[in-house]
């Protein structure tokens, strides 16, 4: 992220809740005409592939609390 960006979401923070809302839609409201980048797209792809894969229960769950167990185990290795 560079500098600039850092510093507006530093000053952003000072808002009211409210008015960070609000900044905040108007910023993803922006996005909205923006085409998705061929990683956005693959990501897509795969959380659709992953829902579908749950809805039809032939995947295997875990809670958050063993998936973060899990990660932090990874990154600490």
């Amino acid at each position: 992220m560079n500098t600039l960006a850092l510093a507006l979401e530093r000053k952003t923070r000072r808002l009211f809740v409210t008015e960070r809302a609000w900044l905040a839609e108007r910023l993803l409201a922006e996005m909205q005409d923006v085409p998705l980048t061929a990683i956005d797209v693959a990501w897509v792809s795969e959380a659709e592939m992953r829902l579908s894969a749950w809805r039809r229960k032939a995947t295997k769950t875990v809670s958050a609390e063993k998936a973060l167990r899990d990660i932090r185990k990874e990154l600490l290795r």
